[in-house]
């Protein structure tokens, strides 16, 4: 299913859970205006169309201790997707990277990391992150504070953009 495939309900479910994942389908049911068996049924319909990727707790890193957070600039020797996959599949298994981008340009992938302090941090990145294979240059920059930080999709924007094309 496109965006352009889904009615307003669907859309509607969508925006609910992307605000309040935790919700009873009994009150998704009731914001969306849908009784509860058919809401349920597409909630269910959108997880196995991969829409809903999962529902996760929105943890402060700080709170738990991780007070560093740092957005690394790498660029590869090699961009030959052997050499891509294979710097992904790292990426997947050091647990200070968080995110793990591909970008176009002049580096070719970004990292969101953090660390409980900046020691830590530039272990992982001395010992690990620019001695890893492939890696020719890492560009870091330290967060000094987030001044925004919204999960999924604007839906205000996606609901213009579904009433343009109608």
């Amino acid at each position: 299913m496109a965006a352009n495939k889904l009615d307003e309900i669907d859309r509607k479910i969508l925006a609910e859970l992307q605000a309040d994942g935790r919700m009873t389908n009994v009150e998704l049911a009731k914001r969306v205006g849908i009784s509860a068996p058919p809401c349920l049924r597409r909630v269910r319909t959108l997880e196995e169309a991969g829409y809903i990727r999962g529902y996760h707790a929105d943890v402060d890193p700080r709170e738990l201790g991780f007070e560093v957070q740092v957005f690394a600039m790498v660029g590869l020797h090699s961009q030959a997707e052997v050499d891509l996959s294979a710097f992904e599949a790292r990426c997947r298994n050091w647990p200070l990277v968080r995110e793990c981008h591909m970008l176009n340009g002049e580096i070719d992938f970004i990292l969101k990391c953090v660390a409980p302090d900046l020691s830590t941090f530039q272990r992982f990145l001395t010992e690990q992150l620019t001695s890893a294979e492939n890696v020719a240059s890492v560009k870091t920059s330290l967060v000094i504070r987030c001044a925004k930080d919204d999960p999924g999709v604007p839906f205000d924007i996606l609901e213009a953009r579904v009433a343009r094309l109608a």
